[in-house]
């Protein structure tokens, strides 16, 4: 019989993790604002049955809009502006059946990262990152998720930042399986990103998988950027406790209407450890 348990209790989690950076609630982008985009954006998540969502650009209106949409989900996340509702959330959203958030917090990508609304280095904007501890309530696995968005222009606050966000996801996990979701604005080649894999404690999911299906990069400006010069600058990184199983980026439009200005990258996997 306790073989039995052991055996079962062993068995690796699969789940459906996805990065979507939404696109900021713009009534300048006209017929591709936000009215008309926040059903087809719920409805991708739905359909794709995702278990873990990190989200980028999402305004407190549009946090609302999203839970409205996903009834089976739960959000953390505060504006990055105030710590509170203003500005922009790095939201996670999970299955709220499924899972048990046992701890959660926020920090910013800055010199002082326990200030809302601070900015960081040479940084434009305020960054921020927000995490999760996540028990799955049947199994009683545990994983650490969390998911940022660097900043587009400042090149200490990306480099600076991200090296915050390794070590306060190697503190604050303390040994639990890691997956990280964001906008790292970066493409593969960039010195962020084999900054992120240099240690080799993170790899890049797309790396990992062995079956990608991708539509060239992930940010496609609502389709005005060319498919040959369109970069992946979207990205899901896991420890080795996380096997990849499938890479996929999705299609731009759902019903003719652009979902984003990015497309939503979807990576299944299976979560091994991470048991009390």
């Amino acid at each position: 019989m306790l073989a039995s348990l052991c055996s079962c209790t062993s068995k690796p989690l699969p789940l459906n993790v996805m990065t979507f950076n939404i696109r900021y609630d713009n009534s300048g982008d006209r017929v591709n604002s936000w009215q008309h985009r926040k059903d087809v954006a719920a409805e991708v998540v739905m359909e794709c049955d995702v278990d873990l969502l990190g989200t980028q650009e999402v305004l407190a209106n549009q946090l609302h809009d999203l839970k409205e949409r996903l009834h089976p989900y739960a959000a953390v996340g505060v504006g990055r502006a105030d710590g509170r509702e203003a500005g922009e959330y790095a939201a996670i959203f999970y299955k709220k059946e499924k899972f048990e958030a046992e701890k959660s917090g926020n920090f910013w990508l800055s010199e002082t990262p326990e200030i809302a609304g601070s900015k960081g280095w040479d940084g434009a904007c305020e960054r921020m990152a927000t995490w999760v501890i996540l028990k799955e309530k049947k199994t009683g696995k545990r994983l650490f998720f969390i998911n940022t968005h660097l900043d587009h222009v400042g090149t200490a606050a990306r480099r600076e930042g991200v090296k915050l966000l390794l070590e306060r996801a190697k503190a604050e996990s303390r040994g639990l399986p890691v997956i990280i979701t964001g906008d790292f604005n970066a493409s593969p080649q960039s010195e962020v990103i084999r900054q992120v894999l240099a240690g080799g404690e993170f790899f890049d999911a797309r790396q990992l998988a062995p079956s990608v299906a991708e539509a060239g990069g992930t940010f496609h400006g609502f389709g005005e950027v060319p498919a040959e010069k369109r970069s992946t600058i979207d990205y899901v990184f896991v420890t080795g406790s996380v096997s990849v199983k499938t890479y996929l980026t999705l299609p731009e439009k759902r019903n003719g209407i652009f979902l984003s200005d990015h497309t939503p990258v979807l990576v299944k996997v299976d979560v091994g450890g991470g048991f009390d």
